[in-house]
């Protein structure tokens, strides 16, 4: 009888763990490794599998982020070491050649990483080209993957056209999975044309930097308060009147200091200006990269302030958007106080907007307390996908920036 019992047992034990509560199909996680370890090419939609939108607890998520993570790392070590052997990142009709140095010993979480931009512009070919050999050499950090792009187009605007931002950030997934790079320390900088890259890209690409230098280029239309997240390092030559950059540089770095006024937490900056110096700063400009070299990314800023540029983008630290919705000049300011989400500033254009959460940045086990412009409130629960862990690392291949819930506020 005792023999039995325990074989009927056994049989709804197994029954059980074969039961759509238990197991693989019960189990999100144990799912979720039964389906990474099919070939990636024969992977059905990972969004249409039902594991993909079952709620998961802290630890779940965890362990979910670690599989995706890894799992995606594998994949583009199989399919990225061509580019970056070749030394060419292409994107669609976009291909950007360039050139790296490793410098120093790696550190334990990876090296750093600076984008150094060249300058030229609106000229021959030869002359950017010229430009580009002259920023290989231009800086050596003490530690880190230095990389000289070259820009794909011989225009004024060669560092901020759109798909300068995808390109950088493919190169900086690459970086990432197969270079060994902190995503937490990456840095841009540029000279002149590159310089006004900095200006631009800086703002715009901040929840993926951890500080920018600019030196001796041209703000164009940006303005300085997309920068509150990002340390930003001004220099220019007192007599490059070229454009006029001496002084709009110091009206930009008069504006920071405005800012930083304020709102003292945020706009961490540093402007020298050499009143001896033109265009060329005799390589005085260096002086930024030990300055950069001591920043680490702030992840989960506690206050946001996100400025749309002529080039948007639907994601920004732990606030999305539809890019449909997006515009240029838009303005988004949003803040975490004591555990709730507050929005002080958003645009009238925008239907919904997108809190992309994780629990390094607010418990996800009880409601988030959310407030808008106006004096409404709403009281929403977080919840933790696999879906989520998925899309937040595949658009960046930045583990570091991973989102375990999704929320998303209506507006109108």
């Amino acid at each position: 009888m005792t023999g039995r019992l325990i074989l009927w047992g056994w049989l709804l034990g197994a029954i059980l763990w074969a039961s759509p509560g238990f197991g693989a199909e019960g189990d999100p996680v144990a799912a979720l490794k039964e389906y990474l370890g099919q070939p990636w090419e024969s992977r059905a939609p990972l969004a249409e599998q039902p594991m993909a939108k079952a709620p998961l607890t802290s630890a779940q998520a965890n362990q979910a982020g670690k599989l995706l993570s890894l799992d995606y790392r594998k994949h583009l070590q199989a399919t990225r070491r061509q580019e970056l052997a070749e030394k060419k990142i292409v994107v669609d009709e976009w291909s950007m050649p360039l050139e790296y140095f490793v410098y120093g010993k790696k550190p334990k979480n990876g090296y750093s990483l600076w984008i150094s931009m060249h300058g030229g512009g609106q000229t021959a070919k030869e002359v950017n080209d010229g430009q580009w050999e002259n920023q290989k050499q231009l800086y050596r950090p003490k530690e880190g993957i230095y990389v000289a792009p070259r820009a794909p187009t011989d225009s004024w605007n060669m560092w901020h056209q759109a798909h300068i931002d995808v390109l950088f950030t493919r190169l900086i997934e690459d970086m990432i999975a197969l270079a060994d790079v902190d995503p937490n320390r990456i840095y841009i900088m540029g000279y002149s044309a590159g310089g006004d890259g900095v200006y631009q890209l800086a703002p715009r690409m901040s929840d993926q930097l951890a500080g920018a230098a600019m030196m001796a280029g041209h703000p164009n239309e940006t303005q300085a308060i997309g920068l509150r997240n990002i340390p930003f390092y001004l220099q220019v030559g007192g007599k490059d009147n070229g454009f006029e950059r001496n002084k709009k540089a110091q009206e930009f770095g008069d504006e920071l200091d405005r800012l930083k006024k304020e709102d003292p937490q945020g706009y961490k900056h540093e402007v020298k200006i050499y009143p001896q110096y033109g265009h060329w700063m005799n390589r005085e400009d260096q002086i930024a990269l030990p300055w950069l070299a001591r920043l680490s990314r702030v992840k989960y800023p506690p206050r946001i302030v996100w400025r749309q540029d002529d080039v948007t983008h639907d994601r920004f630290y732990w606030l999305g958007v539809d890019k449909a919705e997006a515009e240029g000049g838009q303005v988004i300011i949003a803040r975490q106080d004591d555990g709730k989400i507050v929005f002080d500033q958003l645009p009238t254009e925008l239907s919904k907007v997108r809190l992309l959460l994780s629990d390094d940045m607010l418990p996800l086990d009880k409601p988030v307390h959310v407030e808008l412009p106006g004096g409404k409130k709403l009281e929403v629960e977080p919840t933790r996908t696999i879906a989520t862990l998925a899309e937040t690392l595949w658009q960046r291949g930045d583990p570091e920036s991973m989102a375990a819930a999704e929320v998303i506020i209506p507006l109108n």
